[in-house]
């Protein structure tokens, strides 16, 4: 008994034993095998389809030998669920990081190692999110074990979330320093184009990230000034936003164009050109919701319809995620010095979903002292101004001014003018239904809508922002993109020189120290703008005789008479100096203005580029107790649950 065990153990010793290698002529005698060499292969795991590159290799680097293996395998299911559980904090940037393991770069039969730095800097980014739901780094993200230094000659798995992927086709050198090429630019695209821009146009001209849109894209800006990524005193904030839906596509089309237009005029010294950067810092958003717009351009230039595409990947329009500060504006109106501008942001906000490319544009507007801007859809074509909310919500079309109807129709119009067909008397063209208005509405009498971009900026902020319906194909085809930008061009200009009316200056006490947030008041209109960090101001204002006035806590108030002549095209100077008081004489007006915006404020803690907010751990007892509440997501898993995740293992 004991012999027949010993050769039944010899025999599956031999059966588990590698054949030995070939010679010439023995292989097909079954007396050996050939060792094959690993190959590279394409890429069949859904949740890695859109990595930068096509094929990876079998085994990968945790020896995973197929893609049954790895699709059932704990590692696999975390990445697929990361999503979920960080409630898309840190992506898609993890899950193109474990893919990058689990799914190894291949190149001509050879597995290339993803960068160390890039893990380094993304666990930097992203612990805290795992320590909020009280889970472990997951081992397979060792940045020290599978990951390799530059000198190794890795590969960055998130350069295609930085535009940095697509190959463009080379143009010829011998271009004039006019060219633009009048097509449609995917993200990548968008990215280079802006970036060989600003290098072209280096002492003018800078690029920067407002922050990442839910899949990751960054929210790329071009800014133009004489000292870029710098606020100059007295120099005027301007910006540009396009895309905001997905589906339309013009508005972002426009301002690849005019930062090219912006750079090339520069250089050739037009004059208008160099009058414009020289005196205004300027910022062009392209696309505030890049991943709609590859949804969109899945269906192809043509294609209208009015659905796909427009909001983000979360769901959301971008138009309606804006708090509704309107309706507190409305219920303020009445009474007595309330204030109608820097209204704060009501907590139960927050308790709705919030983009993160919502609240990376709330914190761009609160880091930078805009002016002007004005938003650039498509759909129809007309100038739209706030209030976009009605003053009576049952009501969908009722004419809901703001304290500044006069400047914001001021602003309309001088977009409308300036566009050769909204300014065309014919009804029977795109945008005939707003002749009769001069192609210009205030927006809650054309239709009205809670959530909006312009009324918050123009209610939370000092900026006022106005609505432009560039034309009626959402995605027109790419033959019509000159005509396009012809037609809007010295429109977008004249809008933007728009930032240098009414009246600016400085408001400092008498040893001309600067106050910042000292509030500027127009006599007849209940809204107030304040001062910048360095007590500057603008005041957007039409021609006519005023009586301003600027005060601030612990200083007296002065007023002064401005008269602006209906010719002046440049802001009236208007300095302030002001003289502290022992005591500040209306508390009410004092807490206002040192409770400018919320005492618990999201945005403080909100980082646009890294992390879409800290979720609070949800549920679950303390740990040791039981498992942790995200544990089912793995109950699929009968041997391999991944106890690497607990911190308490």
């Amino acid at each position: 008994m004991v012999l027949r065990l010993l050769l039944l153990l010899g025999g599956l010793l031999r059966a588990t034993e590698p054949a030995p290698r070939c010679e010439t002529g023995q292989e097909t005698l079954g007396r050996c095998q050939t060792v094959q060499k690993a190959k590279c292969v394409d890429i069949a795991l859904s949740s890695c389809t859109d990595v930068a590159y096509t094929q990876m290799m079998y085994p990968n680097f945790l020896d995973q030998k197929s893609r049954e293996v790895i699709e059932y395998s704990s590692e696999y299911i975390l990445i697929s669920v990361l999503h979920n559980l960080l409630q898309g904090e840190c992506n898609p940037d993890l899950r193109l990081l474990g893919c990058s393991v689990l799914a190894p770069q291949c190149e001509k039969d050879e597995v290339i190692k993803p960068c160390r730095h890039v893990c380094e800097n993304l666990k930097k980014n992203c612990l805290p999110a795992f320590d909020a739901i009280d889970m472990a780094w997951p081992y397979f993200l060792d940045c020290d074990r599978f990951f390799a230094g530059e000198e190794e000659g890795c590969f960055d798995p998130l350069a295609k979330l930085r535009g940095e992927v697509e190959v463009e086709e080379d143009l010829p050198s011998d271009l004039p320093a006019t060219f633009i090429q009048f097509k449609h630019h995917s993200y990548s695209q968008m990215v280079s184009t802006l970036k060989k821009t600003a290098s072209k146009c280096s002492h003018i001209a800078t690029t920067y990230s407002i922050g990442r849109s839910f899949e990751g894209k960054d929210l790329f800006v071009i800014e133009f000034s004489t000292k870029p990524g710098h606020h100059e005193l007295l120099k005027p904030e301007f910006k540009y936003i396009g895309n905001m839906h997905g589906n339309e596509v013009v508005g972002k089309e426009l301002l690849i164009y005019l930062a090219q237009y912006l750079c090339s005029e520069y250089l050739l010294g037009n004059p208008r050109i160099q009058t414009l950067i020289n005196n205004t810092r300027i910022h062009l958003l392209p696309s505030l919701n890049p991943d709609g717009y590859e949804l969109a351009a899945e269906e192809g230039a043509g294609y209208n319809g009015w659905v796909i595409g427009r909001q983000t990947a979360q769901n959301l329009d971008l138009n309606r995620n804006f708090p509704d500060l309107t309706s507190e504006a409305y219920r303020r109106a009445g009474i007595r010095g309330a204030r109608l501008d820097h209204i704060p942001i009501p907590q139960s906000y927050w308790w709705g979903k919030v983009a993160p490319e919502t609240k990376a544009v709330m914190k761009w507007l609160r880091s930078i002292p805009f002016v002007l801007s004005a938003s650039l859809h498509g759909g129809e074509l007309v100038v739209t101004y706030p209030y976009d909310y009605s003053r009576h919500p049952m009501e969908e079309k009722m004419f809901s001014p703001t304290p500044d109807e006069k400047m914001f129709k001021m602003l309309a119009k001088a977009y409308a003018d300036a566009h050769p067909v909204i300014s065309d008397r014919s009804e029977l063209r795109c945008g005939g239904n707003f002749v009769k208005r001069g192609g210009i509405i205030n927006g809650a009498e054309w239709y009205s809508f809670t959530g909006g971009m312009a009324d918050f900026n123009y209610l939370h902020t000092n900026c006022f922002e106005v609505t432009v319906e560039v034309g009626c194909e959402k995605f027109p085809l790419e033959e019509e993109l000159f005509t396009i930008w012809h037609e809007n061009r010295d429109a977008l200009l004249n809008y933007m020189e728009m930032v240098h009316r009414g009246i600016k200056g400085i408001v400092s006490d008498k040893f001309g120290n600067p106050i910042k947030n000292a509030r500027i008041s127009v006599r007849g209109i209940q809204h107030d703008v304040t001062t910048a960090a360095d007590g500057d101001y603008w005041r957007l204002l039409p021609p006519g005789t005023y009586i301003i006035s600027a005060q601030a806590v612990g200083y007296s108030r002065v007023m002064k008479r401005v008269t602006l002549p209906a010719k002046m095209k440049r802001a009236g100077r208007v300095d302030f100096v002001l003289r502290p008081v022992e005591a500040w004489p209306n508390k009410l007006l004092r807490r206002s203005m040192e409770d400018m915006y919320d005492p618990y404020d999201p945005l403080e803690l909100f980082d646009p580029h890294a992390q879409h907010g800290q979720p609070e751990a949800r549920g679950g007892s303390p740990p040791g107790r039981e498992k942790p509440w995200w544990w089912s997501y793995f109950s699929s898993l009968d041997l391999h649950k991944p106890l690497w995740l607990l911190k308490q293992h």
